[in-house]
């Protein structure tokens, strides 16, 4: 298991054909040798499973990925009202190229290239 540091980055869409740098998502995981998420280690260590949204015409959010279910969502604040599910998390894996999908707090369902994904700090 390795904690990774991971990029996410708007994937094509009917409103960005191209995608979007300008919205991301960085994440703070451990990754087993699969590529998918160490759920005992991510149990482990919570408050190193961190999630910073960066949308380039509002203020960056802060949070921590959390158990949702059976599977993961980003969440900002204490409680479930702000929660964005990440579709299949627990079954797929996480690296560069890859897609993931996330329902963002108002519904709507967004596609996530992963565009990097390294080693993080200890």
């Amino acid at each position: 298991m390795t904690w990774k540091s991971i990029r996410l980055e708007l994937a094509r869409t009917h409103d960005f054909p191209e995608g979007s740098p300008d919205r991301q998502y960085l994440v703070s995981l451990p990754l087993d040798d699969n590529d998918l998420v160490d759920a005992d280690a991510l149990k482990a260590e919570p408050a190193r499973a961190t999630v910073r949204r960066i949308w380039a015409d509002e203020p960056d959010r802060h949070g921590y990925i959390v158990a949702a279910g059976t599977g993961w969502a980003f969440s900002y604040a204490v409680g479930e009202d702000d929660d964005e599910p990440i579709f299949h998390l627990e079954t797929h894996p996480v690296r560069a190229g890859e897609y993931l999908t996330l329902t963002e707090q108002d519904g709507e369902v967004l596609p996530f290239r992963v565009t990097q994904c390294e080693d993080a700090e200890p």
